[in-house]
C-alpha cells in the first residue's frame, strides 16, 4: 500500500465516521478490507482503493467504512459501570422521574448489542421497582450489518462467556445449536437505529441517560467536542453520561462534569440545575 492510498483512506474514514487511523494501525486496512474487495468481486486491495477513489459506488464506500469501525463489545463490560447503573443511577431515576414515571436510555455505538441488552437485563431484574413505568432503550451504531446482528441477539459460546453471569445466561438466553439467543422479552426492550455520531442526534429525541463508552478514543479532539456537545443538547439538566475508563471530558467540553466519587459517570454541567446524583 502506497502513502497516497493510506492518506486517502484515512481522510475518508475521518470524514465519514470520525475514526482517526494512525500509521501503526495501517496493517488493519488490508486485513479488514480484503473481504470488502471480495464482496464487490474485486481481485484485491489495490483495486478496491481505486474503485473507492472514483466515488461512484456509495454502497462500496459504506462497506469500507463499516469494515474499519471497531465492533468490540461484551456483556457487562468492565462490570463497574453496570453496577453503578443498578445501585446509583437507576435509584436516582426512580426518584427524580417519579412524577412522569418514564425515562429513556441511549446506547451510542452499541456494536452487536451486548451493552443495551446488559442494561435491559438489569432493568428486568429490578422489574418490581419499575412496575407501571414506561422505559425505552435506544441503541445506535454506524454499521447496518452489526445492527442486524444485535437485533438477532444470537451469540457464540465465546461471546456469552465474556462477562455474562451464568445465572443470567440460564435466565435470559436459549441455546440454539452451538449458539445462544437472548430471549424476546429482553430483545423487545431495545430499539435499534442506524446513526453516525458525527451527525446531530436531535432526531433521536431526548435521553435521561447516555452510554457513549469506548468510542471517543478513536476520534480527534474536535470530533469529541462535537459529539459530546450534541449529546448534551439532547439531555435534561439532571441527565447522566457514561464514558469509557480511558475517556474524559477534561479539555474537550464544559457541558459535562464528573460526578464526585464515581469514575466514568458525568452529570450535565448546568449551573441552573439543582438536582444532583448523590454518590453512595
Amino acid at each position: 500500500m502506497n502513502v497516497q492510498d493510506f492518506e486517502y483512506l484515512c481522510t475518508l474514514l475521518k470524514q465519514r465516521s470520525g475514526l482517526v487511523l494512525t500509521k501503526d494501525k495501517a496493517y488493519l486496512l488490508e486485513s479488514r478490507l480484503l473481504p470488502v474487495a471480495s464482496k464487490h468481486k474485486l481481485p484485491g486491495f489495490d483495486e478496491l482503493v481505486k474503485a473507492v477513489r472514483q466515488q461512484a459506488n456509495e454502497a462500496m464506500i459504506r462497506d469500507v467504512v463499516e469494515a474499519m469501525t471497531t465492533n468490540e463489545s461484551f456483556f457487562f463490560r468492565d462490570t463497574r459501570p453496570f453496577e453503578q447503573f443498578r445501585t446509583i443511577v437507576l435509584p436516582h431515576l426512580l426518584k427524580v422521574r417519579a412524577a412522569s414515571r418514564t425515562f429513556r436510555i441511549w446506547s451510542a455505538a452499541c456494536s452487536s448489542g451486548q451493552e443495551p441488552y446488559s442494561l435491559a437485563m438489569i432493568m428486568l431484574e429490578e422489574s418490581a421497582k419499575l412496575a407501571g413505568w414506561r422505559t425505552e432503550i435506544v441503541a445506535t451504531d454506524l454499521s447496518n450489518e452489526i445492527l442486524q446482528r444485535a437485533k438477532d441477539g444470537l451469540y457464540t459460546q465465546f461471546e456469552v462467556q465474556r462477562g455474562l453471569p451464568v445465572t443470567m445466561l440460564m435466565k435470559y438466553f436459549e441455546q440454539t445449536g452451538d449458539k445462544w439467543r437472548i430471549n424476546a422479552k429482553v430483545r423487545d426492550m431495545v430499539s435499534y437505529r442506524p446513526f453516525n455520531l458525527l451527525e446531530s442526534p436531535a432526531g433521536l429525541g431526548r435521553f435521561d441517560v447516555v452510554f457513549c463508552r469506548n468510542v471517543l478514543i478513536y476520534f480527534d479532539a474536535p470530533a469529541k467536542t462535537k459529539v459530546l456537545d450534541g449529546i448534551a443538547r439532547q439531555m435534561p439538566a439532571d441527565g447522566i453520561l457514561y464514558l469509557g475508563g480511558a475517556e474524559t471530558v477534561l479539555g474537550i467540553t464544559d457541558r459535562f462534569k464528573l460526578i464526585e466519587g464515581q469514575r466514568g459517570i458525568y452529570a450535565v454541567a448546568d449551573p441552573m440545575a439543582d438536582k444532583k446524583v448523590v454518590a453512595r
